[in-house]
């Protein structure tokens, strides 16, 4: 059984096809779905979705592109939906400075509001960082995000930032990223990265992995993420899909507390 971590469900390319999308992923052997939110709308939608199934989990958050965004009373309305048992964690949040849809000190600001919000509520972070791994670890340091622990979502990062996340106590997930060619480098992350601290998630609709590159992705392609760590963990006695997805599945269930 597998649990896909990072999904994002409420997608509207999925709106044709949803229920059919999370029946194909459960017969691939997906036991759980976390599903993300990026702002408030759809931190509403996830805590939604969760509440419609018994086997799929809800984060809250805003996202850094999205932090300009924040309005008075998001807060406390994120405060709210955190009250519903099906909110595991608090996130998408972090730093981008690929884009800058938010500037960098906005994002700074909003990220350090995040996880001290993210502490008030007692939830672990799903982090979101790119080309702005030294502030990301700077703030989580700076802000005692430990206390709550946590995960690297997607991890795309060199293997200074694997060190300090999991110095910090945080997990490393890996997504369909580590199918493409151009990942030899993380590839090697992945495989020197301890067992008891590997994610694996799709962050569908994006990132579809090998051999689906260029479709829109689904939960269900989170097998392929299995399968690879598994390749990449060949030399381990014992080690297999199945070995990767009872691993993962025993990381996800500690991290956000389910059961």
């Amino acid at each position: 059984m597998l649990i896909d971590t990072h999904t994002h469900l409420d997608d509207a390319r999925y709106n044709e096809d949803r229920a059919a999308m999370i029946a194909r992923a459960r017969e691939a052997g997906v036991e759980a779905f976390v599903t993300i939110g990026c702002d408030l709308a759809t931190s509403q939608a996830a805590a939604a979705l969760a509440t419609q199934h018994p086997f799929v989990y809800a984060s809250i958050g805003v996202h850094p592109h999205e932090v300009k965004h924040i309005l008075d009373g998001w807060y406390d309305e994120l405060r709210r939906l955190a009250q519903n048992k099906k909110v595991v964690a608090y996130g998408e949040i972090g730093l981008d400075y690929h884009y800058n849809h938010s500037s960098p000190k906005e994002q700074r600001e909003r990220f350090r509001e995040q996880i001290q919000l993210a502490r008030e509520l007692r939830l672990p972070v799903i982090i979101h960082t790119r080309e702005a791994q030294e502030d990301t670890i700077a703030i989580l340091k700076e802000e005692r995000a430990s206390e709550v622990g946590g995960v690297f979502h997607c991890f795309s990062g060199d293997a200074w930032l694997a060190k300090e996340a999991l110095d910090l106590g945080f997990y490393l997930s890996f997504s369909g990223i580590l199918t493409f060619q151009s990942a030899a480098t993380l590839r090697d992350i992945a495989k020197t990265a301890p067992l008891d601290r590997l994610l694996i998630e799709t962050d569908c609709p994006y990132l579809t992995p090998i051999p689906h590159r260029g479709k829109r992705n689904e939960p269900a392609y989170v097998a392929l993420v299995a399968q690879k760590l598994a390749e990449l963990h060949a030399e381990t006695p014992g080690m297999s899909i199945d070995t990767i997805g009872r691993i993962t599945t025993e990381n996800a269930k500690r991290l956000f507390k389910i059961a």
